[in-house]
């Protein structure tokens, strides 16, 4: 290819990743917003997340895009640009399957773990906050990881709106060129690598964030439960230590 066209496949792919960067933002706050309002007490706030995820999730991100682009500026008189309009859609649609994973994380907190905030008197945010996201966020890097690569691959959908992203300059290059098989060889390892970056970056997130609540990454609640501070010595040396302060006491 000459420098020209390669330079309109760099083009592609800084706006394809300029593109996940900012849906996967919203995508991530409207998980956490509607994943969290999934688990509220009040049954008119569940009913209402209920709505929207069970809406975003049954629709196509693809028609989504359209009536974002083309519906929306009939309805409301404004018109986005491809960039935005493409954010929005895809934001909304995989925040949606985002807030599942939320609720689920926040669903599997142990339940004695609540009911010591209601002990100390925690509000319902000191307990989200304090107690109940600090466990549940690093259970859910590994199927935000996952999302994210479905977005990635998503973001392909935009350039039925003639945005310039990877896919849409790939076959300009293929029009250019008429060659489909090099072309798309190489739009395949640009995806890939995108992924396995993203996926590397998500990895590292997941052992610090299980760190911090001292767990490791990898590893399934049965192997946590038989891990050596918790059994043998570990745990005997800790019971002997709290004997002994309540028998110095």
């Amino acid at each position: 290819m000459t420098s020209g066209l390669w330079e309109l496949v760099l083009k592609g792919i800084w706006v394809t990743v300029q593109l996940l960067v900012l849906s996967g933002l919203v995508a991530t706050a409207v998980a956490f917003g509607v994943g969290m309002a999934r688990t509220h007490r009040l049954w008119i706030v569940r009913f209402l997340a209920g709505v929207y995820t069970e809406v975003f999730r049954g629709t196509s991100a693809l028609i989504m895009i359209f009536w974002v682009f083309f519906v929306l500026p009939v309805a409301f008189g404004w018109q986005l640009v491809p960039l935005w309009a493409g954010t929005l859609a895809l934001g909304l649609t995989y925040g949606a399957y985002g807030a599942e994973i939320v609720r689920g994380a926040l669903n599997s907190v142990d339940p004695a773990q609540r009911e010591g905030g209601i002990a100390l008197s925690f509000t319902p945010w000191q307990r989200m906050r304090l107690i109940l996201l600090p466990q549940a966020v690093p259970e859910m890097i590994p199927s935000f990881t996952n999302l994210l690569v479905e977005l990635l691959k998503g973001t392909a959908l935009v350039s039925v709106m003639g945005m310039g992203d990877l896919a849409f300059s790939a076959n300009l290059v293929r029009l250019a060129l008429q060659e489909s098989a090099e072309i798309y060889t190489y739009v395949l390892l640009i995806y890939f690598v995108i992924a396995f970056l993203l996926t590397r970056g998500m990895r590292g997130l997941e052992r610090r964030l299980k760190a911090g609540v001292g767990k490791e990454a990898g590893r399934t609640p049965d192997q946590e439960l038989h891990r050596p501070e918790t059994t043998g010595v570990g745990a005997a040396g800790s019971l002997g230590g709290l004997g002994a302060g309540g028998a110095s006491s």
